[in-house]
């Protein structure tokens, strides 16, 4: 089978005091069972234009996953520091989105990926999420049978892109591992999703054939999700559809 090619974003790390370049093996999984080759992107600050104008040509879908680190909040709003920062990551992942959406090249952004794809597009976000109403975020102590268990519900948006990827869905329950959010989508993306509280769960780009973000984990067990399995599918299949008119 002729597998399309999807970029996926790594991040940078300590790894016994070596600076370490690590990607979860989940969503490279989830790609490659749902019938796509994936290839690792690394990054280094300075070089994110370069990397994202010579790896774009050759990909047919990019997936933004999710990371222990967040986005300085230079680059939506505060001038604070960023005490988990990733700057290479920032700087590729938003170069990487602005030359994608462009190209209407399929896009699959999971947790830190949405926000960056809220960052890339105008959008503003939420530093602390309150975790009373609803748990947003997970002891990151827990075992990860915890930390990845269904947290709370959210609503899809009626006839949006993601409830129609879902084959009607209206709701869903998911994990969450989030302490940052959504304060404004931007003037460039539609919400697709809402938990109880307001916090906004996903998110796509109006005219473009595939651009969502989820902020949920969707590759944690897919296996065992119809819904997650769904996502991965339809992305997967978008990034097919891109290849073939690629070639024409």
């Amino acid at each position: 089978m002729d597998r399309p090619l999807i970029g996926v974003v790594m991040c940078h790390t300590l790894k016994e005091g070596h600076p370490t370049y690590v990607l979860h093996q989940k969503y490279l999984n989830a790609i490659m069972d749902a019938g796509g080759v994936a290839i690792a992107l690394p990054h280094r600050p300075g070089l994110g234009e370069i990397i994202a104008h010579r790896t774009l040509p050759l990909l047919d879908g990019l997936l933004l996953p999710g990371s222990p680190s967040n986005i300085e909040p230079w680059r939506y709003a505060g001038t604070e520091q960023e005490a988990h920062a990733d700057p290479g990551r920032d700087e590729l992942a938003l170069a990487l989105i602005d030359r994608a959406l462009a190209l209407h090249l399929p896009l699959l952004a999971i947790c830190r990926g949405m926000q960056e794809l809220v960052v890339a597009t105008g959008g503003v976000l939420h530093r602390q999420l309150p975790n009373e109403q609803i748990q947003h975020y997970a002891d990151t102590d827990a075992p990860l049978e915890e930390q990845y268990a269904p947290a709370h519900h959210i609503t899809l948006t009626p006839e949006g892109k993601l409830a129609h990827l879902l084959r009607g869905a209206t709701s869903l329950q998911v994990n969450s591992l989030h302490q940052q959010g959504i304060t404004e989508t931007g003037p460039r993306l539609q919400a697709e999703a809402i938990a109880e509280d307001g916090v906004i769960e996903a998110v796509s780009v109006p005219n473009h054939p595939f651009a969502i973000g989820v902020q949920w984990h969707p590759e944690w067990r897919y296996q065992h999700s119809e819904a997650s399995s769904q996502l991965f599918e339809a992305f997967i299949h978008a990034c097919h559809h891109y290849r073939k008119e690629k070639r024409l």
